[in-house]
């Protein structure tokens, strides 16, 4: 009786939630730590499902004896399941630590846990989130997000992280040199700058506004040894960027700020080619820019990479 990837039936009862427990304990293959997108299907089948179907029950019943025994049962088996993932990632970050995952190694090492595809990218009209951003968040050796310190000017926009996947399209279509210096503005908690540093082994720079975010991504970046990943707590507008080659945007403000960053990397643009990759709302402000050229076909989704070139 396979469960997942539906919703239980309200009619569901101790008996098909007794099989579903039985089966999900014999399922050796959810227990072999290579098999992530599986593990995960059946925690999240768990936890929202199974779980709040049990919850719905005993709040319903006088006889909750056996209810209760499931519910046990059933968040031993999610404890167990979420134990083997604690220690992959510990693994992971051990490894990641003495450089042993960089560049190829790490995308094949993430292949073997997670089935992604950048083509599916090209399918995406609005932010979306999967098994790859849950793998990823996992070799962070940080896991609580800190809580914002600073209020926001009225055009900066509120932190949202972005997708794993829109990274390594980034990294995909951006064709970085050894002597790149890749700048993420409104780098957040870190993620893209350490992304791309991972998986191309060049210089990466976060200008944060929040200094928690910041001190956040310092700490990450510095709990798996890379050298090569720094964060500089400012407003974007006062940022040194005369090392910069290739600069990222996930839409971190808009409007007069946005204008004004755009031109402080204009002049930048007058000492040397460079490169701006957006995503989100940004990419319209940034296309209308005379002294940039669309390294990509135009597409009106603001949920694809925009890739520009300074002329």
């Amino acid at each position: 009786m396979d469960f997942i990837n539906c919703n239980l039936a309200p009619k569901t009862g101790i008996f098909e939630i007794q099989t579903y427990i039985e089966e999900t304990e014999k399922n050796t293959l959810l227990y072999e730590e290579k098999n992530f997108d599986k593990r995960m299907e059946a925690i999240d089948f768990i936890e929202f499902q199974v779980i709040d179907h049990i919850e719905g029950l005993l709040r319903k019943t006088t006889q909750p004896d056996k209810l209760i025994l499931l519910k046990y049962s059933i968040e031993k088996i999610k404890s167990q399941l979420e134990e083997i993932n604690i220690n992959l990632f510990q693994k992971l970050r051990a490894n990641i630590r003495i450089g042993r995952y960089t560049g190829k190694e790490l995308k094949n090492l993430i292949n073997e846990y997670v089935d992604f595809n950048l083509d599916y990218n090209e399918h995406q009209e609005e932010i979306g989130y999967d098994n790859l951003d849950i793998f990823i968040n996992g070799l962070s050796p940080l896991q609580t997000m800190p809580e914002q310190t600073k209020d926001l000017e009225p055009e900066m926009v509120y932190y949202q992280k972005t997708p794993a996947r829109v990274v390594f399209e980034l990294v995909d279509k951006s064709h970085f040199m050894k002597e790149d210096v890749f700048f993420d503005l409104g780098s957040g908690l870190g993620q893209v700058a350490i992304l791309v540093n991972l998986l191309t082994g060049i210089t990466a720079k976060g200008v944060e506004f929040e200094p928690a975010f910041c001190n956040y991504a310092r700490d990450c970046a510095a709990e798996l040894n890379l050298r090569n990943v720094t964060f500089i707590n400012t407003d974007a507008r006062k940022a040194d960027y005369s090392e910069g080659t290739i600069f990222f945007m996930f839409t971190p403000f808009k409007g007069e700020i946005l204008q004004e960053v755009l031109e402080i990397l204009r002049k930048e643009s007058l000492l040397r080619k460079i490169k701006i990759i957006t995503y989100g709302p940004c990419t319209a402000q940034v296309a209308l820019q005379s002294w940039l050229d669309f390294a990509v076909p135009k597409d009106d989704n603001i949920y694809k990479l925009g890739v520009f070139t300074s002329f």
